[in-house]
């Protein structure tokens, strides 16, 4: 299998240190040695790749922006820069990382008490647990805030009582980040993997992020000790301060998936010839999409660092983080779309990563705030005004 040379039309390279770029250079290769072979099979059999999980972790992918308790204190632009190869791979794998760090990992390290730290990031950051992270609701996606998942105090215990939907990792999940409506507002709950009334069932039947297991979580009656409440996860700032983690990943993410994509539609329309044998590359129209995909890259990849660099500094805003996501977000998925155009009916093979990038990007597109709510969050941040309503 060919390794992938990298995309870099403006010398992005020269930005990074030699940390960052040796940081990339691990992720490219395990996502070429690794992932690459078994990817294909993966997402037609609608199967998540667990057999990845401990290596990852030994690599230090799982909350490798964090500090202590095992993880790897990597900078934010190395953090991304795995996110990058790995969603070039493919956005399920990225996900799975994405949910382990930023939104399993995170809010233990940023809310949770030095025993539930001490128990828990150890075991995540290896691989030898895994996490999911339970906000969004089958009739709540965009309006947490509106969530029906209830949180009531009995004794010494936390009794929930409610439904999670689409969410990562869920039923492969040793231990659920949980938000519940309380009496003292919202909360975050650590419910473990055999807690009665607590049960996973899995969604089938995706035509995109195939490669990623996603589950409904149930709670009736589900009894969790006082022990496992979040005790600094007070209200939804701090479900959101999750949230504002994730994002940020993806905004990295996605431009390994444009990457992809536009490295295949390059190299295909260089090798395909047409009219008295003149590659396709040498025509008008195929340039143009070229020139608009590596532009759009290149400010995507300018986009993200910048991000990357003010949140080492502690000065990256959530609005900041948005424009992040919902810019690359969208370049990457008509990046994905030209690609497929340029490959004609071969763009639909599954030979060619193209179309797996694109029915995952649509969900990309999706989750963790959509792109109308990213929209309104620029919106409310240039104009003082919130449109949410």
């Amino acid at each position: 299998m060919a390794r992938f040379p990298g995309v870099d039309y403006l010398q992005f390279d020269s930005l990074l240190n030699e940390q960052e770029l040796m940081v990339r250079q691990t992720a490219r290769q395990f996502v070429d040695d690794r992932l690459m072979p078994v990817i294909r099979e993966a997402f037609n059999s609608a199967t998540f790749p667990k057999e990845l999980i401990a290596e990852m972790g030994r690599l230090g992918f799982f909350g490798a922006n964090l500090e202590g308790y095992g993880c790897a204190g990597m900078n934010n632009v190395e953090y991304g820069l795995i996110m990058q190869e790995l969603e070039r791979g493919d956005s399920g794998l990225r996900s799975f990382v994405s949910v382990q760090g930023a939104l399993v990992m995170y809010p233990i390290h940023a809310f949770g008490s030095e025993e539930q730290k001490q128990r828990w990031l150890p075991l995540l950051q290896s691989g030898e647990a895994v996490g999911c992270f339970g906000l969004t609701e089958p009739d709540f996606g965009s309006n947490p805030s509106a969530m029906r998942t209830t949180a009531e105090k009995h004794g010494d215990a936390w009794v929930l009582n409610g439904e999670k939907t689409w969410i990562t990792n869920g039923s492969l999940a040793d231990v659920a980040v949980v938000w519940a409506r309380t009496s003292e507002g919202m909360r975050g709950f650590l419910v473990e993997k055999g807690t009665p009334g607590f049960s996973a069932s899995d969604i089938h039947g995706k035509l995109s992020m195939r490669a990623s297991v996603t589950s409904s979580l149930h709670f009736a009656g589900c009894a969790v000790p006082e022990e496992n409440q979040l005790p600094c996860a007070k209200g939804l700032k701090a479900a959101l301060a999750c949230l504002s983690q994730a994002r940020f990943g993806i905004g990295w993410g996605v431009i390994g998936a444009a990457m992809d994509c536009y490295e295949t539609a390059r190299g295909y329309a260089l090798a395909r010839k047409q009219f008295d044998e003149k590659p396709i590359a040498g025509h008008q129209l195929v340039q143009e999409k070229l020139a608009w995909m590596i532009t759009e890259i290149t400010k995507a990849q300018l986009l993200a660092f910048h991000v990357a660099r003010l949140k080492d500094a502690g000065k990256a805003e959530a609005a900041h983080i948005s424009m992040l996501k919902r810019n690359n977000v969208a370049i990457a998925l008509e990046c994905a779309r030209l690609s497929r155009d340029l490959l004609g009916a071969n763009g639909i093979m599954d030979e060619y990563p193209i179309m797996r990038h694109m029915c995952n990007l649509e969900t990309v597109k999706t989750y963790e705030g959509t792109d109308h709510i990213h929209t309104l969050i620029i919106g409310e941040r240039v104009t003082g005004i919130p449109a949410y309503r």
